[in-house]
């Protein structure tokens, strides 16, 4: 089945995550859902004469739905049944769009990974070709794009109540990681019963790091097939692209990241091939790449890629 999920201030909440939200839409699992999300508050939108398409739901959430917590506009969530706590989520990422002509770009003073170098708060509207699929910066340069959804989550554990989007979890939410396009695959640990999918926070295009705190910030629509896995147990998000496994950590130091990450791609790996930790450790200071996600979260990531190619003879 394929399932269509519209932004709407009946479908999206903004700032927060919270386990005691009644779902948008119940799936079967296995099946298919097109998401549409929206992203910016009334101060990053253009102004409604500059030419450029502004989803009228957007100004929908404006008028009717209250920021509650500093944090992303999300759509969701979406219940996918027979999820219970312990499973794994399986979120195939077959497409992601863009669904308008701009996006935006913000620095404000204290944060970032520069808090105090930059005093002056900076909105810049950056024209999108979807034809093209790039975008144009001020001083002329054409960067390509490569959309993906910086927020992608289930719902956290209910005692953790109603929590910012800002801060990636073991829930997921703002990973921010930009290997995280079409063709990947995130896992993601069920924390309540139907999982209850988000996602938002839509970016064009963002280094590693995503360091002035934003990246190009703009509205995606994505299609998803969510399965329920119960063969598989995870404390912590890990991602799949087609050629690399990608752990993940994230803590507001970047060197408790870096173990985090470390430490599940030896237990990936072990588990993959049947090879000893001691064997898995010295492949991934072989081999591995420990990227930095972001720095601007709170919670900081990193994440390791490792090269499946590398893992194909030793499978058991």
């Amino acid at each position: 089945m394929t399932h269509r999920l519209c932004a709407s201030p009946e479908t999206c909440v903004w700032g927060y995550f919270d386990a005691a939200i009644a779902p948008a839409i119940e799936i079967q699992s296995g099946d298919t859902v097109t998401i549409e999300t929206v992203s910016g508050g009334p101060d990053q939108i253009p102004p409604l004469d500059a030419g450029f398409h502004i989803p009228p739901e957007l100004l929908e959430i404006h008028a009717r739905s209250p920021r509650q917590l500093p944090g992303h506009i999300l759509t969701g969530p979406v219940a996918v049944a027979g999820a219970k706590p312990g499973d794994v989520l399986e979120v195939q990422i077959i497409d992601v769009a863009l669904r308008q002509d701009w996006g935006w770009n913000l620095i404000r003073p204290l944060a970032g990974t520069l808090p105090d170098d930059f005093q002056t708060s900076r909105v810049v509207t950056i024209p999108l070709d979807r034809d093209e699929m790039q975008a144009r910066l001020s001083w002329g340069l054409a960067l390509p794009l490569k959309p993906f959804f910086g927020v992608m989550a289930v719902a956290p554990p209910s005692n953790w109540g109603r929590i910012s989007t800002i801060q990636p979890r073991a829930h997921g939410g703002n990973i921010d990681n930009k290997e995280l396009v079409a063709g990947t695959t995130l896992y993601l640990p069920v924390h309540t019963e139907g999982a209850m999918f988000w996602c938002g926070d839509g970016h064009g295009a963002q280094g590693d790091g995503e360091v002035c705190v934003t990246a190009i910030e703009t509205a995606l629509e994505g299609t998803f097939r969510l399965t329920v896995r119960n063969d598989m147990k995870l404390s912590y998000p890990r991602a799949q692209t087609p050629t690399h496994l990608i752990t993940m950590g994230m803590h507001e130091d970047l060197d408790r990241c870096v173990e985090m990450a470390l430490r599940d791609m030896i237990e990936w790996i072990v588990e993959r091939t049947g090879l000893g930790s001691e064997d898995a450790y010295m492949l991934c200071s072989l081999a591995g790449d420990l990227r930095v996600t972001q720095t601007v979260n709170g919670n900081k990531g990193i994440h390791m890629m490792m090269d499946t190619n590398l893992l194909a003879g030793h499978v058991e």
